[in-house]
């Protein structure tokens, strides 16, 4: 590996430091998308027993927002269950943003390290070229400098790809999971306002 990194020149110490911060969002991103932390099971059911409640603690509501993603949502759906539903349905929906902000976080950056990987990669390759034209001279060339040239032109490339392909799959995959997290919460909300003890209206017609 040592002998890798030598080879390859130092073109490949930021490519290198792009592909460490590439798997700490990879491992990150994975352990806060799983499924039992963004939407426990249960949650849902336990949410909407405690809408039958005539009153509820602020901290009893507090624990719930703490708790998950999915306590958000429905946190915001049990403060505002005395309210006009119009109310309530934007309150969830403000709330649905800031959740759906929150799941999607650092996968901007890992999009923009798999764009710009083979980006780096290609520099190197312009290094290793400059190299190669300086082993030329008009008295002949050096086969040292000429074998380091092509190294660092190659091993730079093949790492940038390296990096960025990985990088968009999982950018792709934890998108498509945010997706229907949010989807999947967006059913539960609706679910939880039709399970609510009737929120009052201030406009007459919502009581037909």
């Amino acid at each position: 590996m040592l002998d890798i990194i030598h080879a390859a020149g130092w073109p490949i110490w930021p490519l290198l430091a792009t592909s460490i911060l590439a798997v700490a969002l990879v491992i990150e991103r994975g352990l806060s998308l799983r499924r039992s932390r963004v939407m426990p099971r249960e949650l849902l059911a336990e949410a909407q027993s405690l809408a039958r409640r005539p009153e509820l603690g602020a901290d009893l509501l507090d624990r719930l927002d703490q708790h998950s993603p999915l306590g958000q949502i429905l946190a915001t759906g049990l403060r505002f269950r005395h309210r006009p539903r119009a109310e309530a349905v934007a309150a969830l929906e403000d709330t649905g943003r800031r959740v759906a902000h929150e799941l999607g976080r650092y996968l901007g950056g890992l999009g923009t390290i798999a764009a710009v990987a083979p980006l780096m990669g290609l520099f190197g390759t312009v290094i290793g070229m400059i190299e190669i034209f300086a082993a030329w001279s008009p008295t002949g060339s050096d086969p040292a400098q000429l074998a380091r040239g092509i190294s660092i032109a190659l091993y730079n490339t093949a790492l940038g790809i390296l990096i960025a392909i990985p990088a968009v799959i999982f950018q792709r995959w934890y998108r498509s999971r945010v997706n229907d997290y949010v989807m999947e919460m967006e059913s539960m909300a609706s679910r939880l306002l039709n399970a609510l003890p009737g929120p009052r209206s201030t406009n007459p017609r919502d009581s037909y």
